[in-house]
Formats: structure tokens, sequence, C-alpha cells
């Protein structure tokens, strides 16, 4: 009997600290799609996965970090830097924009899935984990991988925001390897500590296009940097060896600008990416195929210091 008691405890702690988050969004393709006509979007459930710290408290209220994963979905080495923030007493979020809508992977096409469907989805879940009993609404940071990166960095993007219609506020955004050669006509950002990390010779999302948005955010006076670790490609942080994906598109020679109305146009064309074929249309003319990723230990061991000192100290003031 203390044994079966033993076990149903032990199962109800595991159920308590582990919830299954669902919530109403939508498809909304591209960020125009957001701003002027968000309404008229296809609906769509999502949902996402809500972890405590083991030693969970049913009396206590924790901050919260969000993660959001990349084109490839959510693997190992997200799981590990979740797993450390929990460690530190922070309660962590999985968005699952991919299996909710059935995708596997948006390699190759980037289209299935979009940054405007997830930072959609993002803002949907803040707005169900700030009603839970045990989540700190005021004290929630953001995290992202490449794609998960984009919606780090491009929900702070105030139209976006406002269309959304939320009131919610990060507390600070960590952003890996993210595309950052979309740059807005309105350059106008929630002003809270954002930071990237980004490889050298990363030549899927490259880091030179990072290091000029972070010019361009510092000389508009915005918390904003950037690490480049040395020697490094795409995905530095992952457990596994360098590898070639052939159909990932490679953006080195890409320069995106992104209208007031959230239209991503080409900088030379100026063609509206506002749909899957215009989008393969304007890439045509810039991306290429293949793509470097891999792990880099040293850049993967500093990218996690890195982490686990910029989330102490903005959520545990430390």
């Amino acid at each position: 009997m203390k044994r079966l008691l033993f076990n149903i405890l032990i199962a109800s702690s595991f159920i308590i600290s582990n919830e299954i988050i669902e919530f109403k969004s939508a498809n909304p393709f591209s960020f125009r799609d957001i701003i002027t006509n968000l309404e008229n979007q296809e609906n769509q459930d999502v949902f996402g996965i809500l972890r405590f710290p083991d030693n969970f408290d049913p009396n206590q209220k924790y901050p919260l970090i969000i993660g959001v994963a990349g084109s490839l979905d959510w693997s190992e080495h997200h799981f590990e830097y979740l797993e450390m923030y929990r460690n530190l007493g922070i309660a962590t979020f999985e968005l699952n924009s991919f299996k909710s809508r059935g995708v596997k992977s948006t390699v190759g096409s980037q289209t299935q899935v979009t940054t405007a469907m997830m930072i959609l989805d993002l803002y949907n879940a803040f707005e169900t984990l700030a009603t839970h009993i045990n989540i700190d609404k005021e004290n929630v940071g953001l995290t992202g991988w490449s794609l998960g990166g984009a919606v780090t960095l491009f929900s702070g993007w105030k139209p976006l925001k406002d269309a959304i219609g939320t009131d919610l506020k990060f507390t600070s955004r960590l952003a890996f390897y993210p595309p950052c050669f979309a740059v807005p006509d309105k350059m106008d950002f929630e002003n809270i500590p954002t930071h990237i990390l980004i490889g050298e010779f990363d030549n899927w999302t490259p880091a030179q296009a990072c290091i000029d948005f972070e010019e361009l955010m510092q000389s508009k006076s915005y918390n904003f940097n950037v690490t480049v670790y040395d020697s490094s490609y795409h995905s530095f942080d992952r457990s596994t060896g360098l590898e070639f994906i052939e159909n990932a598109y490679s953006f080195e020679d890409c320069s995106f600008r992104i209208g007031n109305d959230g239209s991503v146009l080409m900088n030379f064309l100026n063609i509206p990416m506002t749909t899957p074929t215009l989008q393969k249309l304007g890439l045509i003319f810039c991306a290429e195929r293949g793509a470097m990723i891999g792990t880099n230990i040293s850049a993967k061991q500093k990218a996690f210091k890195f982490s686990e000192k910029f989330m102490s100290e903005h959520l545990l003031g430390k």
C-alpha cells in the first residue's frame, strides 16, 4: 500500500509540474496579414507544454521563459537550455506551432509555418499563460532559435504587437542565430534587453546582417546587443557534428525591407512576399540552396553560460 501511495504521489507531482496548455490562434502567412487583415485569418488550435522546476510549489508564482524552436522543430539542444532554466527555478513553456499544424519541418520552403503565424501563437500563448495561478506574468522572458529567433526578434516590433492587441510585455529576449536581413522602414521596437548569439560562419542566417541590425538599433538607443562566436556555423549549439543541409536556404545575399503595413519586400525589386508563391519568387533573386549546421563545442559552452547569466539577471535579478 505504501508503495502504491508513493507511486501515486510521484505521478501526481509529474502531472502538476508538466501541463499541456491549449489555446486559439490563427494562420496569417505574413506580417501584413496580421497588421491589415487579422480578423479574417483561418483559425488554428495550438498547444504548448508548460514545465515547472522539480521542486514545484503550488503556492508559488514562477518566472517563465517561453521557448520557440526553429525550422526543424524541437531538438535535444533546445531542451538542454530549458532544463537549465528550470534548475534555476524558472518555469518553461515549449511553443508547439509545428506539431499543432501537423508539420515536421519547414526547411526548404518556409511556407507551412511562418514567422507571422508563430508570433501570433506566441502572444496567444502568453495571454493564456498570464492567467495561470503559478505564473508571474510580469516576469516572462523569451528565447528562440533560427526561425524561433525571428519570432523572438520581431515579436518586439510595435506595429505587429499593436495589431495583435496585447498589453503583455516580455522582460528580455534572447535570440539564437535569427534572420536579421529584413529591416523595417519603421524601427519601432519595445526597448527591453535583447541579445543575439550567432556564429561567424553562419551561411543560413548571416552574422553580418545581425551586426548591421545591432548598429541600427543602438543608434536609436535600444538595449540591443550581438555576440558573434568565432569559427561557428548555424546551430552551433547542436549536439551533432557539422553537416551540409542541401535543401536549406542560404540567405547570405538577401536583403529585405519591411513596409509599414508589414509587407516584406526585396530591396531592389520591391516584390511584396505576402503569399507562398510571391515569397518563392522573391527568394529566387537572392537565396541559394545549401547551408552548414552543426556544433562548435567552445561556442556551445559559451552560449550556454551566457544564457544562464542573461536570464538569471533579467528574470531573477542575479
